[in-house]
C-alpha cells in the first residue's frame, strides 16, 4: 500500500527480492496540471511495470474492500506513504502484521510530511524507521531503523530521493529478520509531530532568524515552497543561504533581505506568472527601491 515516488523503491525491491506481491493499492487518479488530467500515482506506475494488480479504492476502510484483502490472505501488509488510514479490520488480516516504512528516526517526526518538517526545523540527522502500524498515529513498535546526515543546503526534494531507496533496502531486511528482531516500544516523551503542510506553511515571516526561513525554505520543496509578496504580487524563493548582516526584517538590499536575525541571501526566485530565475536577472528587471520592503 502506497502512493508517492517516495514508496516506488520499497515495491521494486520487495519484488525484486524474490516476495509475491500479490497487489498493490494505491490512492485514485488525481487531477493535475492547467489540463486538470487524471495522472495515476508514481505506485500505480510502477505496479503496472512489474505486472503486479492495482487496485485504487476510494476508501480502504469501506467493508468491500476489507473483504477484498482478506480473500487475498496476505501474510504481510507493507505501507509506504499510502494517504488512508488503516482501519483495525485490515490489521487484524495479516499473520506477520503491517509494517510500514516511516522517514524519520521514530519517535521523532510522527505524521505524514517527516522529510519537510525534520530540514524546517533544522535537524541535521534524520532517517527511515520500519514499524509495526498500530491504531495510533506512528506510535506501533519500531522494528529496525537506518540514520543519514542531511546536507547542509539539501532539500526535501533531494533528501526524499536518498532516503527512498534506503527504506527499500530496510523493509526488505526487516522481512527476512522479522523471526529474530526485537521490537522496540516508542518513547512518547521524546515524539515530535509533522503535520500535513498548508499552503500558508510557506509564507515567509520575516521576523523569524535567516537560518530559520532558510530551513523552511528547503524543507517546503516542492509544495508550497517559500514566498513572500513584492509590490502586491508573490514571490517565490527556490534557493537561499542565511549570512550575517544587519537590515530591517523584510528589508530588501540587493539580494540581501532583512530578517529578525541576519539576513537572508536570495539565490534563486520565481516572480508570480514566470519562470524561475537567478535572483541577479530578477533585480535586472526590477528596480528596487530604496527602503523596499517584503510582506
Amino acid at each position: 500500500m502506497g502512493t508517492p515516488e517516495f514508496a516506488v523503491p520499497s515495491l521494486e525491491r520487495l519484488a525484486g527480492a524474490g516476495h509475491m506481491v500479490t497487489a498493490a493499492f494505491t490512492q485514485p487518479d488525481k487531477p493535475k496540471g492547467r489540463g486538470q488530467e487524471f495522472t495515476p500515482s508514481p505506485v500505480k506506475i510502477a505496479a503496472g511495470r512489474l505486472s503486479i494488480p492495482v487496485y485504487q479504492p476510494e476508501r480502504v476502510r469501506r467493508p468491500e474492500v476489507v473483504e477484498q484483502i482478506r480473500a487475498m490472505a496476505p501474510e504481510a501488509i507493507i505501507v509506504v506513504g499510502y494517504g488512508q488510514i488503516i482501519p483495525q479490520s485490515i490489521l487484524d488480516i495479516p499473520p506477520r502484521g503491517i509494517i510500514n516504512v516511516h522517514a524519520s528516526l521514530l519517535p521523532r517526526y510522527r505524521g505524514a510530511a517527516p522529510i519537510q518538517w525534520a530540514i524546517a526545523r533544522g535537524e541535521t540527522k534524520t532517517g527511515v524507521t520500519t514499524m509495526r502500524i498500530d491504531a495510533g498515529l506512528d506510535t506501533g513498535d519500531m522494528l529496525l531503523k537506518t540514520e543519514i546526515e542531511i546536507g547542509e543546503e539539501e532539500n526535501a526534494v533531494e533528501l526524499s530521493s536518498r532516503l527512498a531507496p534506503i527504506g527499500g533496502d530496510l523493509v526488505v531486511r526487516t522481512l527476512s529478520e522479522l523471526p529474530r528482531i526485537i521490537p522496540g516500544k516508542q518513547d512518547n516523551s521524546q515524539a515530535s509531530y509533522a503535520p500535513i503542510l498548508k499552503k500558508e506553511d510557506g509564507k515567509i515571516d520575516w521576523s523569524m532568524s535567516a537560518r530559520e526561513i532558510s530551513n523552511r525554505i528547503r524543507g517546503f520543496q516542492p509544495w508550497p515552497g517559500g514566498y513572500a509578496f513584492l509590490r502586491g504580487k508573490r514571490l517565490a524563493i527556490w534557493k537561499a543561504r542565511p549570512r550575517p548582516g544587519s537590515l530591517r526584517p523584510g528589508e530588501i538590499h540587493g539580494a540581501l533581505v532583512g530578517c529578525g536575525e541576519g539576513v537572508l541571501e536570495c539565490i534563486e526566485v520565481q516572480p508570480e506568472g514566470k519562470k524561475r530565475m537567478s535572483a541577479e536577472a530578477f533585480l535586472n528587471g526590477h528596480r528596487i527601491q530604496p527602503g523596499e520592503v517584503l510582506g
